[in-house]
């Protein structure tokens, strides 16, 4: 089995890619050890000593570091992936729910059309540039022109998710939704 790895904008975060599957549908987002119980991989990862968060994508998992050094945590994410793989056991726990756009929306019935072209946009736009970079972005709510996003995976935390934010996707929204003013993190 070769897994490869890419860097991704957070520092703090490496994609790891075993060449399979992964997820069927969705995304699942694990920042902590309790979190990771949904998981036996991501209980095995976060075994290792400094890794602060799993991320499980389509085919990709997303692996963020509390602490230290890249150099020295690597070598054991890839040993675990790998005996996970061969093991045959599963992926998900009996009572994981990967979530398909992240539970509670809020928005004005009003403005259900806005909300619709806005979700349209971020799953065939937003979503697949920001996979792959290994995270994933989901739309939490709408109110006032005010789109509120909930960052996950590589994204959540990252340095330049600020930037991705203000200047990537709240430009695509209000150049096809006018009615956009802003857009917010949860």
């Amino acid at each position: 089995m070769f897994i490869q790895t890419e860097a991704t904008p957070n520092p703090a975060t490496l994609k790891f890619l075993p060449g399979r599957p992964v997820l069927e549908s969705g995304t699942l987002d694990m920042a902590s050890r309790e979190a990771a119980a949904q998981s036996p991989l991501a209980e095995r990862l976060f075994d290792i000593p400094n890794v602060g968060g799993v991320f499980f994508g389509s085919d990709f998992i997303s692996v963020t570091k509390a602490d230290g050094e890249w150099q020295q945590i690597k070598p054991a994410v890839l040993g675990a992936i790998m005996e996970h793989y061969m093991s045959g056991a599963p992926l998900l726990a009996a009572n994981a729910q990967p979530s398909e756009s992240g539970g509670e929306e809020f928005f004005e019935a009003a403005d259900a059309e806005t909300v619709a072209t806005i979700k349209d946009l971020l799953e065939t736009r937003v979503r697949p540039a920001v996979a792959g970079d290994g995270g994933d972005i989901t739309f939490k709510g709408y109110k006032e022109g005010v789109v509120f996003l909930h960052m996950k995976g590589a994204c959540s935390g990252c340095p330049s998710s600020t930037a991705t934010l203000r200047h990537g996707i709240q430009n695509l929204l209000r150049h096809f939704v006018p009615e956009v003013v802003e857009v917010r993190p949860v």
